[in-house]
């Protein structure tokens, strides 16, 4: 996504995120191949949001799929994935939640970047356009002229907007776009600093109960129906020097991933634990899904969209940003 996505940089009030100690010496099996390979690094730190978005690293932990492959992960909180490149890039983080917009910038930019796992792709309702119940605002036709709050500008946020703009003979010339993290959003509108925000969840729940907001629009059809938002990134030079600690991870968040994908009391659990999202807030949220592999084809769609909107100068094929699990 969700998420400053986002896909996106969200501050949301963090609690402290899980950590699991001890890297699981010699057992047998999986454990015992994992530990005879000889896993280049054995504890990791690892890049998140406080958001739904990358439940399944903390399902994970939780559920001891690191510890099973002898990896240690320590979950570290960030403001965005665009803010985590310059820390993955130091070494300060190893791998770090990413949207894939902002890859895709990096990656155009000509920053070295890895996409190693898929995180989290948007579903109905997932990323909505929201004004206030008494607003004059009844149609994305009517935003004209208006300004709208996003996370973060030239990122997940404005493209989505601007999908449905195109759809009502808009451009993003006919609006103002205004930056503002998602808990600010709600109190700016209200005060009559914009007229609409691009809001994702929990936000949208907690704007529709707190402020009486309703949607204006789902950001997610058309041409985003289904885009995929986040992902698991590390540079190119951690990938090479690092294959055996990097496909333990990825076999790792995949089994979470899976898991995520068929139980969602697992993600409602899970998130009042990292999250400010309460047991009763994680029961009624909009969820998007949890892809268990990276597929290049979905996420060449992201790339597409870039180049036609000019976020990007050039094509970018994705299939070369990808790092595939290694086999076994």
């Amino acid at each position: 996504m969700t998420r400053k996505l986002r896909c996106h940089a969200i501050v949301i009030g963090v609690t402290v995120a899980l950590t699991l100690a001890g890297c699981g010496g010699g057992g047998e099996s999986s454990n015992s191949s994992a530990n005879t390979n000889g896993l280049e690094k054995t504890t990791i730190k690892v890049g998140a949001l406080p958001i739904p978005d990358p439940v399944s690293l903390y399902i994970a932990n939780a559920k001891g799929f690191f510890k099973e492959e002898g990896l240690t992960v320590q979950p570290t909180i960030i403001t965005g994935g665009a803010a985590a490149l310059p820390q993955i890039e130091s070494g300060a983080l190893d791998i770090s939640q990413t949207n894939y917009v902002s890859t895709f910038v990096a990656v155009g930019q000509g920053k070295k970047i890895k996409l190693v796992a898929d995180c989290y792709q948007a579903g109905p309702n997932t990323f909505n356009i929201m004004v206030p119940q008494d607003s004059t605002i009844k149609t994305v036709a009517d935003l004209k002229g208006k300004t709208i709050l996003v996370n973060n500008l030239n990122n997940i946020a404005t493209l989505a907007v601007e999908t449905q703009l195109k759809v009502a003979g808009l451009t993003k010339d006919d609006v103002k776009f205004s930056e503002k993290p998602f808990p600010d959003m709600g109190n700016a509108i209200k005060g009559g600093q914009a007229d609409a925000g691009w809001i994702t969840e929990p936000f949208i729940t907690a704007n529709q109960s707190a402020n009486g907001f309703r949607k204006l629009a789902d950001t997610m059809t058309g041409q985003t129906e289904n885009l995929p938002i986040a992902g698991w990134m590390a540079t190119e030079e951690w990938s090479q020097k690092y294959p055996k600690t990097l496909a333990a991870f990825q076999r790792a968040i995949a089994k979470a991933q899976q898991l995520a994908s068929t139980d969602r009391k697992e993600i409602e659990a899970m998130l009042p634990t990292y999250t400010k999202i309460d047991a009763k807030t994680a029961s009624v949220i909009t969820l998007g899904t949890y892809p268990s592999e990276l597929n290049a084809n979905r996420l060449q769609k992201v790339a597409d969209l870039m180049l036609e909107y000019g976020y990007l100068k050039s094509p970018i094929d994705v299939k070369s940003v990808i790092t595939a699990p290694a086999s076994g």
